[in-house]
């Protein structure tokens, strides 16, 4: 008999990143880069999973831009180029290194890894959202939604109608997606503040996720902690992230991912070979970046790239075995002692950025593949389970509210309000209050519904929390800034033009191309109180 449960949840998301008005944009790299090293590695195991025989159980959130990503053609066809000209590179890298022995063992290693990442693309006829769709069907996955466009709904919610048009837009979408609702949601940043839950009721979602301190700071105070789910008075469910197993995967210092035998992140290729070499590789206009090529272990935290040692994949896989198995006997040992402590079957829950597994920590595929199947068939202490079913049977829990917070750092909104992003906000709120405004309108023709349609797309993508998050940790800072601008502009210049009678039909054509999410969307969601709007 179980002693309690373990769910893994995993965030999937990435801003809308798509630039059809360039023929090459660094930024879509992001995706590129996720799609390989990532979300193919994860279809990966889940049918390695099932080809075996294992029920199992897993969480994941798809957001909306990534799915819309996905699923774009012109986003697929430019991954295509970009994994093609990888798959050339180490190819070459291979011929290059035949007289050394260990560099020649990594580009077959990779050679071979590049070739299965291909063969599931093609698997699936580049529909990468249909093959989770799969795993969904047979319930082995459980798919969440998300803000429309991640917005930071705390930072929004001056505007109620810009909170509840962000959970709107995000569940029409996945009922476009996968043809029915959501039972959860990942609040973007699991950022929560009072009153969100009855948003959330409105729109037909049954639970969320909040930090660790959401629950513990929630009054009453849960009786359990964040070992159980709790209730809000609206009847959606809030399950709170165990600080302890977070830690072991996260932690800079102590988590998994910084152990010296895994492969060194900020080590590659496209920035130690020579340059006439790589530079058919690198950007059109000859700056270098990161090839996903990368020959080097972290060796050490305090050591510099330089004295990086080379990157052995067994001893890695090996390492990320023992780490998994570490994990599921650390949630063992947690498990029975809660069990005892409270008195009934406590639930763990692990929720991670997807990306974190493969992208950044290259060996989290396997730890999670190791994770699955050690707790599947070598222990009986808990079970796997995934949100909506742990709910299901557990339909009982203490009522609370849960406290104001977010994941981020101090649990609370500063990383995204501090002194590098808080001139956002006011334009924000300014676009939310001319949305607002044009949903009352009736639309005198197509031109201008599509107009109205155009700048309610424009406004969701500058809520994007991505962009002040990039200000914030002071990376690729101008893009952020360039993307905020752009899209509060369009939609500025798209109210006045309506409202004036002057919509310029060939610049709304081309920004209906340029930024093409949500096709079907409905303008007069932005309408201050909730009325049945087709979205």
């Amino acid at each position: 008999m179980t002693l309690g449960y373990l769910a893994l949840v995993l965030h999937a998301h990435l801003p809308f990143v798509r630039h059809p008005e360039s023929a090459y944009m660094l930024e879509e790299e992001w995706l590129f880069e996720a799609i390989a090293e990532t979300y193919i590695p994860l279809l990966q195991r889940m049918a390695g999973w099932q080809r075996d025989g294992m029920d199992f159980k897993l969480t994941i959130s798809l957001t909306p831009p990534l799915i819309s990503m996905l699923r774009d053609p012109l986003l697929q066809d430019r991954f295509e180029v970009h994994f093609t000209k990888l798959r050339e590179l180490i190819a070459q890298e291979h011929q290059h290194h035949q007289n050394h022995g260990h560099l020649r063992y990594l580009t077959e290693f990779y050679m071979e890894e590049f070739d299965r990442v291909w063969a599931t693309w093609e698997e699936h006829q580049r529909d990468l959202v249909g093959a989770f769709a799969g795993f969904a069907a047979t319930n082995n996955l459980e798919i969440l939604t998300c803000g429309a466009t991640h917005g930071y709904l705390p930072l929004l919610s001056q505007h109620p109608a810009a909170v509840r048009a962000q959970l709107q837009v995000a569940v029409a979408h996945y009922q476009e997606t996968f043809g029915r609702s959501p039972a959860g949601i990942w609040l973007p940043e699991c950022a929560y503040y009072n009153g969100l839950e009855e948003m959330l009721a409105e729109v037909g979602l049954r639970y969320f996720l909040v930090d660790g301190h959401g629950l513990l700071y929630a009054q009453p105070r849960p009786r359990y902690g964040t070992y159980a789910p709790v209730f809000t008075e609206a009847g959606v469910a809030a399950f709170g992230r165990d600080h302890e197993s977070s830690q072991q995967v996260w932690s800079s210092q102590v988590g998994y991912p910084g152990h010296p035998v895994y492969r060194e992140f900020y080590k590659d290729l496209g920035w130690e070979a020579d340059y006439d070499y790589i530079k058919p590789y690198i950007t059109p206009d000859g700056h270098r970046k990161n090839t996903g090529i990368k020959y080097h272990k972290i060796t050490g935290r305090n050591l510099g790239l330089d004295a990086k040692q080379l990157y052995d994949p067994y001893w890695a896989k090996e390492k990320a075995a023992e780490h998994a198995a570490n994990f599921a006997y650390n949630r063992q040992q947690q498990i029975r002692y809660l069990n005892q402590l409270m008195g009934r079957e406590p639930i763990v829950v692990c929720p991670y950025d997807a990306e974190l597994f493969g992208h950044w920590w290259y060996e989290g595929p396997w730890f999670l593949d190791f994770l699955m199947r050690k707790s599947y068939f070598d222990q009986q202490f808990f079970t796997v389970t995934h949100l909506a079913d742990y709910l299901q049977n557990h339909p009982t829990q203490q009522v609370v509210q849960p406290a104001q917070s977010s994941w981020g750092y101090k649990g609370f909104h500063d990383y995204w309000l501090n002194e590098t992003n808080a001139w956002i906000y006011p334009h924000l709120h300014a676009a939310a209050e001319r949305a607002i405004a044009l949903a009352q309108r009736e639309p005198a023709d197509d031109l201008e519904e599509r107009a109205l349609n155009q700048a309610a797309r424009e406004l969701l993508l500058a809520q994007a929390s991505d962009w002040a998050f990039i200000m914030r940790a002071g990376t690729m800072v101008a893009y952020a800034e360039q993307r905020t601008k752009t899209h509060l502009l369009r939609q500025k210049k798209l109210y006045e033009d309506i409202l004036a009678g002057t919509i310029d039909s060939g610049w709304l054509t081309k920004v209906e191309y340029m930024d093409n999410i949500f096709p079907n969307i409905n303008y007069r969601v932005y309408r201050p109180t909730l009325m049945p709007v087709t979205v």
